[in-house]
């Protein structure tokens, strides 16, 4: 049988705030254990929590950033639930009052064609603290484990998505672009290495063509996007191969386990009516007025769609390079640092960062500010390129040095000798060699063999090291062959 997959996302990001949700305590991430705490994030008897405007200014921003109704009345709730690392033994969030719902995003498909998908809800609440295992990675075999509370009461909006994506592929689009939005709102650094973007997916499979949803199990622990994308799949074909069997899929939560390459059962899931919720009796209902809400959008930095419009009016970009390039803000931001600085065709920054240096982050699983590539530097070696100083070939070279060392082209160039080759003399020499060492070939290309003339070329380059400048390397193998 066929059968589609249907998928929902729970994104969960820190908001980019100085202070918690509920109390004056520090945000700082990398901070000794338990030293950004107070009595009011730690649950102490009599402790009352004071609301962070600038979470809710920041909420309404991410609203609006993702199309989404700002409700004029939220209200908080309390999810109750027991953990080690929740003090309260209850977790202040929202629930059927959140601050903004109804909204959706366009992702870019791999077959360029675009897909709306609808966001539910964005709602606020404040984050657990953190389990600390000793002795191993996870509470499977630990001796011990520890509570650090400076996470606790940490600002969180929880984005949940529709359950409309039909592909891990799209689910991977779907969180690129809820980054891309968190950051060029201004709302979040959404660093899933510290932890400020977490996501869990719902994952459930159905006959093609049938209107009704299948059975559905919640992934959690995937600490990258590539683990996500990896994650759903394998989720995917778990379900599949057990309808196939004739076992039935149980509504649950399931862990990934990266190293064994699949998701393992670790409860059955809750519903609602698990958390008892009921609304938080120490906050007063949250009300926004449209004066608040058009302050908030004044204040509204440059999104990604609009940096996709500018590029492509300005700059002369297609639409997918445009898309590529503000897929991440650090990528963009250093494209508009590097495109301020160079006097020549835009494109030309385009082409390397979209290709050899996006490439090298994907093969290195990194992100551009991990490198030490400068966009002075890029553009201090697209320099190079115009005036004939290097070929194209050593500048690919040249690239992944500038992203491991961030030493400057010229420096480069000069400390590895790595300068083209252009004295026609010096080549001519070379070539006559190369000629001289192949009579066979030159032969064949002179009976009409034409395509050889790519064969000296290559020659050329591999005894040059790669140095040789092609243009002249042609000009001087089209007068020689001719002879």
């Amino acid at each position: 049988m066929e059968y589609e997959a249907v998928i929902g996302l729970e994104i969960h990001t820190h908001l980019k705030t100085r202070s918690k949700m509920f109390c004056a305590c520090s945000t700082e991430f990398g901070k000794p254990p338990n030293s950004n705490i107070c009595p009011v994030c730690t649950g102490q008897p009599g402790a009352l929590p004071v609301l962070n405007k600038e979470a809710v200014n920041l909420a309404i921003r991410c609203g609006l950033a993702l199309n989404c109704t700002i409700n004029k009345k939220s209200v908080f709730a309390r999810k109750n639930y027991f953990y080690p690392d929740l003090p309260k033994g209850y977790q202040i969030s929202q629930f059927d009052l959140p601050v903004t719902s109804a909204g959706f995003v366009t992702i870019l498909l791999s077959d360029g064609t675009e897909k709306r998908i609808g966001i539910t809800r964005a709602h606020l609440e404040e984050d657990a603290g953190k389990l600390v295992h000793q002795g191993a990675e996870g509470i499977e075999g630990a001796t011990a484990s520890h509570v650090d509370l400076n996470r606790s009461s940490v600002p969180l909006l929880e984005i949940v998505s529709e359950p409309d994506l039909r592909s891990a592929e799209e689910a991977r689009a779907y969180l690129d672009k809820i980054k891309a939005i968190l950051q060029y709102a201004g709302v979040s650094d959404a660093n899933m290495e510290e932890g400020k973007l977490r996501c869990d997916a719902n994952v459930s499979i159905r006959p093609a063509g049938q209107p009704e949803f299948g059975v559905k199990t919640e992934i959690k622990n995937m600490n990258s996007f590539r683990a996500v994308e990896r994650a759903i799949r394998l989720e995917i074909e778990r379900q599949k191969q057990a309808l196939a069997a004739g076992q039935k899929i149980i509504q649950e939560t399931r862990s990934y386990d990266e190293a064994a390459g699949r998701t393992v059962s670790m409860r059955s899931k809750e519903e609602s009516h698990d958390y008892r919720y009921f609304p938080e009796p120490d906050l007063l209902p949250l009300l926004i007025d449209e004066q608040w809400i058009a302050q908030v959008r004044a204040e509204l930095p440059e999104l990604a769609e609009q940096r996709i419009k500018r590029y492509q009016e300005e700059y002369g970009i297609s639409a997918y390079d445009a898309r590529v390039l503000t897929l991440d803000k650090a990528v963009s931001d250093f494209f508009d640092t590097a495109a301020r600085l160079y006097t020549g065709d835009k494109k030309a920054i385009v082409n390397w960062l979209t290709t050899d240096v996006l490439g090298y982050l994907k093969t290195e699983n990194l992100e551009l500010g991990q490198t030490k590539l400068q966009p002075a530097n890029l553009v201090e070696m697209l320099g190079l390129i115009d005036n004939k100083t290097i070929s194209g070939k050593i500048a690919k070279e040249l690239i992944v040095k500038m992203l491991q060392t961030g030493e400057p082209a010229r420096k480069l160039v000069e400390a590895s000798g790595l300068q083209q080759i252009t004295d026609a003399g010096a080549l001519q020499s070379i070539i006559q060699e190369i000629l001289n060492a192949n009579p066979k070939q030159l032969e064949q290309y002179r009976a009409g063999k034409a395509a050889l003339k790519g064969f000296f070329v290559g020659e050329t380059m591999k005894k040059t090291r790669g140095k040789a400048s092609p243009q002249v390397v042609n000009q001087l193998l089209d007068k020689l062959l001719a002879d």
